[in-house]
């Protein structure tokens, strides 16, 4: 379950998402920012607004009580060594805990505070009435909440067959927007031919895409934990296909540029809602493995598609414009997918979906769910929630540290579109297709950095279990070590070995290009793992503001990639960027030191040590 911050907002060390019930008992006066001996003069002050709202006396006092008994939990019943899947339950089956989370996600206190203190008279009842009604009874008999951890209908209660279709069918989403983003990079040298335009505006077609990724997610993020995955996977996925069908038949470069752009902004949902689905599905014991799936497609489909886009664009018979046909067709298997076999995994929506059903069936309309609280209207989401993810990117050090880093290796990986056939085509003579395939080698690279992941995630459970079931964050970072040392080396020897084609045989910076791609993967999915185990209640959000700058890094580096290896010469780039990569080879190290102290200052951070 994702939440938002509430208003008045709490210290950075008072998050609701990071203390315990007891925890968040003992504190609320702290975070309110009132006394007790304050609360009667409030409730006063609130009572007439509260009635309005069908809100009574009746059910200030319970709910007050039931503030009491949170607060009377010890460490029996609250025990600080319990692991993220019973703290999450937890939360989940304790109704003032459920309500205050679902509060934070919607602003709730902020907008009540102002309609509260609002001078405008009260709306009527209409039909002549005019007073309002009495005061409804205490609430707390209707809230609809998830029947104990063996409820069949919550997300990590799901077969593991109905977790795997659905992992595929978010899975194949972000494998066809990734391949898009990749594949018709092929067509440039087509393009500039027919539409008698330069190496950077043919660059723009790739740039505009990714820079539709930047911005996307940024919206998709925080709507999905307010509307739900499937809601926003579905659109997305319809629109994608129909900008890419755009592109493949545009009659002029405009079109083009145009339709790339809204491909990417529109389709960009599966980037950050499809790791959110395999949040809400996966415990932390089995969530590496999974996001480790999503990121082998993220990042395998660029060094696919190139491949494809290059034979693609050779055989006449084709040509240029399918390269997006494929990637459209691709994404109508996707749109097939998230529609008829994908359901919802968002918690809050699941129950909003119990709460309509009951009240269907048994014609009680006083039954609801946490979520439907309130109503939010344009203006309020995007005031509240859109801007969510920027403001967690710039005041949150770990998520800003790691996703500047993150989009440091990204940038990378859209650099060497350019990069590699230079290499392969340019210096060793090879034709377009063929010399997209040592690829493959990056591609290797990357499934090896899959298996050491994997096996590092071994490690990761032990310590779990041996933190009392715990889940520690930095323990991600090990492999990210590794990782920072292999892609630096591979940068070097790619470049200094491609360079002398004359004289250094074509597998020698063919197997370069492998350290290259393990690096990318062993840097990518432990920062994307990290983000998540760190920012658990938002991970949506938290993934939005990093791929906001991720993607930002994606698109621009195509910009200058061609001028920059032509001009500094192939070995003096793949230098430059060994150099910056060597630079921050410390810095996962910091984290693993130092990241639970940083957490623990955060507003958002889902602390659980």
């Amino acid at each position: 379950m994702e939440t938002a911050s509430v208003l008045p907002e709490p210290s950075r060390s008072e998050s609701f998402s990071s203390r315990t019930d007891n925890e968040y008992g003992q504190d609320e006066e702290k975070n309110i920012g009132v006394d007790r001996d304050g609360e009667e003069g409030k409730r006063r002050r609130r009572r007439s607004s509260d009635s309005s709202r069908g809100y009574s006396d009746e059910d200030e006092d319970q709910e007050s009580e039931s503030d009491d008994r949170i607060e009377s939990f010890n460490e029996e019943t609250a025990p600080l060594g319990v692991s993220d899947t019973d703290r999450l339950f937890r939360v989940e089956t304790n109704i003032n805990l459920q309500r205050k989370a679902s509060r934070e996600a919607t602003n709730y206190d902020a907008l009540i505070h102002v309609a509260s203190n609002s001078s405008k008279p009260l709306p009527p009842m209409g039909n002549g009435r005019p007073h309002l009604p009495p005061p409804a009874s205490s609430r707390d008999p209707y809230v609809v909440q998830f029947d104990g951890k063996d409820d069949p209908e919550h997300p990590l209660n799901f077969s593991f067959r109905k977790k795997l279709l659905f992992t595929a069918a978010v899975g194949v989403s972000a494998f066809s927007v990734s391949i898009g983003s990749a594949m018709f990079a092929e067509a440039q040298e087509d393009l500039m031919k027919k539409y008698h335009i330069g190496t950077s505006v043919a660059a723009l077609t790739t740039s505009l895409y990714v820079f539709g990724f930047a911005a996307g997610p940024v919206i998709y993020g925080p709507l999905s934990e307010l509307f739900g995955r499937k809601t926003i996977m579905v659109p997305s996925c319809f629109g994608y296909v129909c900008f890419s069908f755009a592109v493949a038949t545009a009659k002029d470069i405009q079109t083009i540029m145009l339709c790339r752009f809204f491909a990417g902004f529109i389709g960009a949902a599966p980037l950050v809602v499809a790791p959110a689905v395999m949040a809400d599905m996966f415990s932390a014991q089995t969530r590496g493995t999974a996001i480790t799936l999503f990121a082998t497609v993220l990042f395998g489909g660029p060094m696919i598609a190139p491949i494809m886009g290059g034979f693609t664009v050779k055989n006449h018979a084709l040509g240029w414009r399918w390269t997006s046909y494929f990637c459209g067709i691709i994404g109508v298997l996707a749109l097939l997918m998230n529609t008829f076999i994908l359901e919802e995994t968002h918690h809050p929506m699941i129950l909003k979906r119990r709460a309509e059903e009951l009240r269907r069936r048994t014609g009680n309309w006083a039954i609801y769910a946490p979520q439907e609280e309130i109503q939010l209207d344009l203006k309020e989401i995007c005031e509240n929630n859109i801007t969510r993810p920027v403001t967690m990117l710039f005041t949150e050090p770990i998520l800003f540290l790691v996703s500047l880093y993150n989009a440091f290796i990204y940038g990378i990986l859209y650099l060497f579109l350019t990069a590699l056939p230079l290499v392969f085509i340019g210096k060793y003579g090879w034709s377009q297709g063929v010399g997209e395939l040592p690829y493959c080698s990056m591609l290797i690279g990357v499934f090896i950095g899959c298996g050491v992941i994997i096996y590092y995630e071994k490690r990761y459970n032990q310590k779990t279990e041996a933190n009392n079931g715990t889940p520690i964050p930095e323990e991600r970072l090990p492999p990210l070590m590794i990782g920072s040392v292999t892609f630096t080396i591979g940068m070097f020897w790619f470049g200094w070995t491609g360079a002398y084609a004359k004289h250094v045989h074509w597998i020698v910076p063919t197997i370069g290009a492998a350290f290259i791609g393990n690096g990318l993967m062993l840097i990518f999915l432990p920062c994307f793992n990290y983000i998540i185990d760190c920012y658990l209640f938002y991970a949506a959000s938290a993934l939005a503001g990093n791929t906001l700058i991720r993607s930002s890094f994606g698109a621009a580096f195509p910009l200058f990639a061609k001028q920059m290896f032509v001009n500094m010469k192939v070995q003096w780039a793949s230098t430059l960027l060994g150099c910056l990569g060597a630079i921050m080879i410390p810095v996962p190290v910091l984290f693993y030191i130092y990241g639970k102290r940083i957490r623990k200052k955060s507003k958002y951070a889902f602390v659980l040590e």
